[in-house]
């Protein structure tokens, strides 16, 4: 097997500015370099370049080493508390198509550079060389099953990503990596991060995509879904909690420790109580400050507490977000009341009270982005009540969370303290992702 490349879609805007450096081709034009703009015609349906219209248009690089280009304003962390916009420069080819009255920017690039660039996205190139040969790993293993899965039911993908059922008082919903029809992933946390060449500081993450060329995890000769968050808060949590209900043998429960198998039963209400409320041992539960910094971007750093944190959220703002992002009126919320929690303490089925009715919410990330003018942290909480007026109406609602993200797979911060401490990549794959094989494809 040759290796794969991979499409991922960079960004969607009316108008795109960019700059070639070195030499670059269309079907068109012969060569072309330099700073370009395109921008979508009247009718949405076709682009606007050098004078002239076009369906589409591709900039073809007539040498892979040296040439790259640069896009404008791409925006990072969608919808995410630290969502900003920065220049990115990328290697590869560059397609520009009109889709749905917008541009939309596809880099494609082979599996090896796309992976250089996502483990010094999702974390610092200095990251202990242990954990960036295990996320190389399981990023080139995650982003073939996408690919894979793309090829085998590229006609049955969703154009919303949106999977939903609502019945009477319950609305159940998650988002999953399906909707992108244009591409293969996309360039944000969504699927993973990919900022091209621009975070990639050190030769370190280019040599553990090196070492571990074509190596993919395999359960039963299939590839693994190797999902990953970045803090389990403790206990790893079941896929089928947070997207469909397909169960994983190598995404289980498992305390994020040297002691795997001790851990309480966090689905019981009193014990995720005093688990999340307590900060117990494991690897992810660390405050050193130089491993976190080898871990955590410039803009991840912004998150001082993850392992264990408080959100305060007054009642009215509540009741605010649940008529825009359910667009319905409880009227006065009066509690939050977790039914169904995961393997992890994650909640993944909330009722919510209000003196005009109640509904039942989930699955994590629906509760994550209720509860918030962007996400929680985590959808392992406990909830507290606080001022209680006479009608039993709380000013604020005070959440103790545990995690960040949804606990599934490889937790980040966990697995860069095993690489601190001397694991190999093989032994912490094996720990997040139990009865995996690691299986070289190419």
């Amino acid at each position: 097997m040759s290796e794969p490349h991979v499409k991922v879609g960079i960004l969607s805007a009316e108008n795109v500015k960019f700059t070639l450096t070195g030499i670059y081709s269309t079907s068109e034009v012969d060569v072309v370099t330099g700073s370009q703009e395109i921008a979508i015609s009247e009718s949405g349906m076709a682009l606007k370049w050098n004078g002239a219209t076009y369906t589409e248009v591709k900039f073809e690089p007539t040498s892979y080493l040296g040439d790259s280009f640069e896009i404008e304003g791409v925006t990072i962390g969608v919808n995410f508390h630290w969502e900003r916009k920065e220049n990115q420069r990328f290697r590869g080819s560059l397609l520009l198509k009109p889709i749905d009255g917008k541009i939309t920017v596809i880099n494609e690039v082979g599996i090896e550079e796309y992976l250089t660039s996502v483990i010094s996205s999702e974390m610092s190139s200095t990251s202990s060389l242990p954990l960036l040969r295990a996320h190389a790993v399981i990023s080139r293993s995650w982003v073939l099953a996408q690919i894979e899965n793309r090829a085998n039911n590229r006609d049955q993908c969703s154009s919303s990503g949106n999977n939903f059922k609502s019945v009477k008082g319950m609305i159940i919903r998650y988002w999953d990596h399906e909707d992108h029809k244009d591409f293969d992933v996309c360039a944000d946390d969504h699927c993973q991060r990919y900022q091209g060449i621009s975070r990639v500081s050190t030769p370190v993450a280019a040599s553990a995509v090196a070492d571990t060329r074509g190596e993919v995890l395999t359960y039963k000769g299939k590839l693994c879904d190797t999902r990953f968050s970045k803090c389990c808060g403790g206990v790893f949590e079941k896929f089928e909690n947070c997207w469909e209900d397909v169960e994983h043998p190598y995404l289980q429960p498992r305390r994020d420790s040297v002691n795997e198998l001790d851990y309480p039963d966090l689905t019981d209400e009193k014990n995720a109580e005093q688990w999340i409320m307590d900060s117990p041992q494991a690897f992810c539960n660390t405050t050193n400050s130089q491993i976190l910094s080898q871990v955590l971007n410039n803009y991840d750093q912004e998150t001082k507490n993850f392992y264990r944190w408080t959100e305060s959220i007054t009642q009215e703002k509540v009741k605010q977000l649940i008529n825009s992002r359910l667009e319905m009126d409880l009227g006065d919320i009066i509690d939050l009341q977790p039914l169904k929690r995961g393997t992890s303490g994650r909640i993944y089925q909330l009722r919510i009270v209000g003196t005009k009715g109640d509904i039942v919410i989930g699955k994590e990330l629906m509760i994550r982005r209720t509860l918030s003018d962007s996400h929680l942290y985590s959808s392992a909480f406990v909830v507290e009540r606080k001022d209680l007026n006479s009608d039993g109406i709380p000013g604020c609602f005070i959440l103790h969370g545990a995690g960040w993200g949804h606990g599934v797979g490889l937790c980040q911060i966990g697995a860069a303290i095993m690489g601190n401490r001397g694991y190999r990549y093989n032994e912490i794959l094996s720990h997040y992702y139990p009865g995996s094989t690691l299986t070289k494809l190419y």
